[in-house]
Order: C-alpha cells, then structure tokens, then sequence
C-alpha cells in the first residue's frame, strides 16, 4: 500500500522541479531580451546612428541608459523584441547581431554580435547518442555556473553597457548617413513570422574585430564582440531599417541563407526582420 504513494511523490516532486526549472529558464530569457533591447538602444544612440534628440533617459541597471523617442524606430524595434521573446522562452537562439549600414554605399561598417549560450542545451541535443562508457565522456562545453545573485548578473551587464558606450574611443567615426539591420540566429524548426525572410550574415569584409565582456545568468551566458571597418569602400545593395524619410513598402526576394552550427551539429536559419518600413537603396528595376 505504501509503495503506490512512494511512487507518486517521486513523480511529484520531479514535476515540481520541471516546474521551478521552466520558471527560472523563463525569466533569465527574460533578463537576455531586456538586454539585448537596451544594447539595440545604446548603440543607435552611442553612435550617432540617430540624431541625440531623438532619444530620451530611462534609468536601468542602476545607469542612466538612452532610449530612443521615435515613433517609427520604436515600433521597430518592438516588433523585433515581441518575435525575439518567443524565441528566447523557447531556447531557439543561439547569436543576435546588430548591423550598421551606410544609406549612401549600401555598405556595412559595424557589426555588434551577441552570442547566447544556453546551459544544459549541447547536452540535451545530444541525449539520444550518449554512450554507456561514462568515463570517457567529454563534460558538456554548456554546463551551467554557479548560482549568482540579481546583483552580480546586473554588475557584468553594467561593464558591458560601460564598454559599449566607451566604444567611441576606439571605433571610427561613421561617416554620413548610416541606418541598421537586426539579425537572429534561430534553430532551424522555429517558427518564423512572414516578416521575417532569410539573410545572408552581413559581415565586415577585413574588418577588426574587439571582443567585449560577458554576462551569465544561470541559464544563459550572452559574450559581446563588435566587428568595424575602417574605410567605407563602393557597394552596391542593402536592405536597410527604418530611416527618418523616403519610405517605402517593398518585400525582399532574397536568397535563403542556412548556415550549419558545427559544435552542435544542426542546421540554423539566419534570419532578419523585412518590417514594412524598411526600404532598398539602389535595388535593380
């Protein structure tokens, strides 16, 4: 008789922890996508991407953080984050990358990348090939840290924010007009919006490369690497965010772009948001 009511507490308490797992996996996703809103901010403001007067103050991370005021960048970039939530909850991203563009040459002259590394995710892909021989296993590369507290968390995003806005020393001054493209790496089985198409990476060709510090939660790690370009050489065709004027509605017809994650040996989409408001410069017809 004892024995059922073993069981059942034994399955109970298991569901328990599958519960408090789910909740703090759901709020570290939580404290990645507030940041990764307030990076999108910081740096269209730190670099002059849009005018100064065109963003307010908001108090964050115990710092004064800038935000932008406009209607049309807002809508942007909160129609990225709500897509970006979705994704995040459900552990499907792996990079964010935010690209600055010049409007006159269509080149890119600044690449800030996000990488997200998702603790226990590498081990659980692999679960269905593990081996008996336990001994010669290699540990898990996404085994999680110890426990950190809400304020260490907020510190190492502190320094990352205190980098991005020290930046300016050593990145180039960008020269003209310049706009920005928000692309996600995303698992290849995710489920993608119509708005969203695929891109290709938007590299820096020859560009310098400055890695940045990194934040973990004890779900998430998020390392920060910025790629620059010193001269802005002749190109040809972006697909670019929203400018201040000269909208117009056009859908892209790009080449699908699937890029294969060696390290954990699956196929992922890069994907990047076609908003109504973006525009093309110097599109053929």
């Amino acid at each position: 008789m004892t024995q059922p009511k073993t069981s059942s507490k034994s399955k109970s308490s298991k569901s328990d922890a599958s519960k408090v797992h789910k909740l703090a996996l759901k709020g570290s996703s939580k404290v990645v996508n507030e940041f990764f809103e307030y990076c999108m901010n910081t740096i269209l403001f730190q670099r002059g991407v849009y005018p100064a007067e065109d963003f307010t103050q908001v108090k964050k991370y115990g710092l004064t953080m800038m935000v932008t005021a406009d209607d049309q960048v807002k809508a942007y970039i909160k129609k990225i984050m709500g897509q970006l939530k979705e994704w995040m909850y459900g552990g499907k991203i792996s990079k964010l990358v935010v690209v600055i563009t010049s409007k006159e040459t269509g080149e890119h002259v600044e690449r800030w990348q996000f990488d997200v590394q998702i603790f226990g995710k590498g081990a659980k892909t692999k679960s269905s090939s593990k081996t008996t021989d336990q001994e010669n296993s290699v540990p898990d590369a996404s085994e999680a840290p110890e426990e950190k507290t809400e304020t260490e968390i907020q510190a190492e995003i502190q320094s990352i924010f205190r980098q991005i806005t020290a930046s300016v020393t050593f990145l180039p001054m960008l020269d003209g007009n310049c706009t920005f493209n928000v692309l996600v790496y995303a698992d290849a089985d995710s489920d993608v919006p119509l708005e969203w198409g695929d891109s290709d990476a938007k590299e820096i060709k020859n560009g310098e490369k400055v890695q940045l510090r990194s934040f973990s939660t004890s779900n998430h790690r998020v390392d920060t690497l910025v790629s620059y370009s010193g001269t802005v050489p002749n190109a040809t065709v972006s697909l670019l965010a929203p400018p201040h004027s000269g909208r117009t509605s056009r859908r892209s017809s790009g080449q699908s772009f699937v890029i294969t994650i060696a390290l954990i040996g699956s196929h992922y989409h890069l994907l990047r948001l076609i908003w109504c408001m973006l525009f093309f410069s110097r599109v053929n017809g």
